[in-house]
């Protein structure tokens, strides 16, 4: 018998997608989330579904627990981890995440920042706990009644928990992305002109820089500070591959860069700005984490 609720069920894919990937910060993990969501649904008895009165909700609350029980695990994957752990970088397409872009400006900026590299790295400092309530709560609009069925607490608590995750999100706004994107583009051509004096122009002083190979690619295993220190090290990384080209393209809602060699991705580039300064670079050389933009 055809599942009666089979368009909704199949129509909640992107609105889980986004939420797992915002919870994991892995496209991959999400797609496995997602896919064993529906398997779980579909290994509910035909009597046991048609009990189901939102199939939305359950998908969702199903979804969150599996993410929550990943990231109670995550911390032990890390610690193997060779080097420093990023988010994986997503391309800039608006039907992956969110589908079409908002009309509203407010609601595309909150789109935007919600799967930035600046937002995710600080929900990766959360604890589970906190980074499933925050997530559901405050960017998905979930009631605390709802969320606290995910992850297992009092409404009361999980009000706490979300608050306590907002605390450590910086509230003060960054420039607009136009002027981001002529910030990036400014890097672009200093790191391609080895224009030492301009790169430094752009990076605060007080700037880190963080690089993820996994291992699998040539990357400094340690986050490097400050803005000359950056400088002289993209300096560096200029003259030893003089055959890659840079691209301009949207990384996680944000301007960034993207390196290729012939025909391979490797590398992308995110970037934290404040005041027309560049205070954070990601720099993402896993190919692993790089699989969204080879197939592109």
């Amino acid at each position: 018998m055809t599942d009666p609720n089979l368009p909704t069920v199949i129509g909640e894919r992107r609105r889980l997608l986004n939420l797992a990937y915002r919870l994991l910060g892995s496209l991959a993990e999400a797609e496995d989330v997602v896919q064993e969501t529906y398997v779980r649904w579909y290994a509910l008895s035909e009597p046991q579904r048609r009990q189901v009165q939102t199939p939305g909700a359950w998908l969702t609350t199903v979804a969150g627990r599996i993410c929550l029980d990943l990231l109670g695990s995550a911390r032990a994957r890390r610690e193997r981890y060779v080097g420093a752990w990023i988010p994986e970088p997503v391309p800039g397409h608006a039907d992956w995440f969110g589908g079409p872009v908002p009309a509203d400006p407010a609601e595309r900026v909150t789109l935007d920042e919600s799967i930035s590299m600046a937002f995710l790295v600080v929900l990766d400092s959360m604890t589970p706990a906190e980074r499933v309530a925050f997530v559901l709560h405050d960017v998905f609009r979930y009631s605390f009644a709802e969320v606290a069925d995910v992850v297992g607490r009092t409404p009361a608590a999980c009000r706490q928990l979300a608050s306590s995750a907002r605390r450590r999100l910086r509230t003060t706004p960054g420039p607009t992305g136009t002027r981001r994107a002529e910030v990036v583009r400014d890097f672009k051509r200093a790191w391609e002109t080895r224009d030492i004096e301009a790169l430094i122009g752009l990076l605060d002083p007080a700037a880190t820089a963080t690089a993820d190979g996994g291992g699998l690619a040539p990357a400094f295993l340690e986050p490097v500070t400050g803005g000359e220190r950056i400088a002289h090290l993209w300096m560096d990384i200029a003259a030893r591959n003089t055959a890659i080209t840079l691209h301009e393209r949207t990384v996680n809602g944000q301007p960034g860069l993207v390196a290729q060699l012939e025909d391979d991705i490797v590398g992308v580039y995110a970037f934290d700005i404040t005041e027309d300064r560049i205070t954070r670079i990601w720099a993402i050389r896993n190919p692993e984490k790089l699989r969204p933009w080879t197939s592109r």
